[in-house]
């Protein structure tokens, strides 16, 4: 789309960056949303620059170490009183902007939630006719290794390298039931597990894609897109072709269960869901991944 409307685009990255913890599959796809959306409201012939830049910590004041990510653009811009709606889940500022630029108006919403997830933080400036400056900070861990050490013995004997402790996995549970989402959401986080919710296909589609979780718990029965039709389309994104999916479903045939596995899922649990149940067939599809 960037080649189609000859936009320029630049990456200013600083030399001999550190090797950092940080959470990479869920980060690129920040950038990817900021990135998407710059070029969607950038016209021909315009300019977006990524950045990267490393904030050290101050170690006399305790500070935390940031590194930020800039995505600067030659865009519509944003008028200041309409920034604060920009990450506002559903939210266009414009009724003409709506029918100009098509988007579910998700992307910078579930960005936020990303950053803030890491403990980050968004920052955004922008002057309307001008463009826009969008600015992502999260913390980071320098990551140390420790080089092998040779006894006069000639063995050799190598420092353990620290590891930070492995991530919760993430859990996207597409259900519209308030008291299913309540139960099986409490269950699995007193498990362990992060979970994020969907409550329509289109919602779960629109999620999956920001999100990349490690599993999608989809409910078949939903308003608007099904559970099924939002499986099809999940099944055909290359980045989550492979996402473990566990259909749930109150229609118990043998019919049923042969639509869901049809459809993409990997797994087929009938309603009401058993938790214990539930929390093995994820654990068995997250496998040999580290699971709680």
């Amino acid at each position: 789309q960037a080649l189609k409307k000859r936009i320029q685009l630049a990456v200013n990255l600083p030399l001999n960056l550190p090797n950092i913890w940080i959470d990479e599959r869920r980060i690129r796809q920040v950038l990817i949303n900021l990135l998407n959306n710059a070029v969607k409201f950038t016209p021909e012939g315009g300019t977006i620059t990524l950045e990267v830049t490393l904030s050290p910590p101050m170690r006399e004041a305790g500070e935390t170490a940031y590194l930020r990510f800039v995505v600067r653009d030659t865009g519509i811009g944003i008028s200041a009183e309409n920034i604060k709606k920009l990450f506002q889940p559903f939210m266009q500022i414009d009724s003409a902007l709506n029918r100009q630029y098509q988007g579910t108006g998700l992307g910078l919403a579930l960005t936020k939630r990303l950053v803030e997830l890491h403990h980050g933080r968004v920052g955004l400036t922008s002057e309307v006719g001008v463009g826009s400056c969008f600015m992502i900070d999260l913390p980071y861990q320098t990551a140390a290794v420790f080089p092998q050490q040779i006894h006069p013995e000639g063995d050799l004997n190598t420092e353990p390298t620290p590891s930070m402790p492995a991530a919760a996995p993430l859990l996207l549970l597409a259900e519209d039931n308030e008291a299913n989402i309540s139960t099986i959401s409490s269950y699995l986080i007193a498990k362990g597990y992060q979970i994020e919710i969907a409550k329509h296909g289109q919602e779960a589609i629109d999620q999956a894609i920001a999100l990349c979780p490690d599993l999608i718990l989809m409910d078949i029965q939903m308003p608007g897109m099904d559970g099924l039709t939002a499986m099809q389309q999940i099944r055909k994104i290359p980045e989550l072709a492979t996402t473990p999916i566990i259909a749930l479903t109150a229609l118990a045939m043998e019919s049923d269960r042969d639509r869901c596995i049809a459809a993409g899922a990997n797994q087929y649990l009938s309603k009401p869901v058993k938790l214990k149940q539930l929390t093995l067939a994820i654990q068995g599809l997250l496998a040999p991944c580290s699971t709680p």
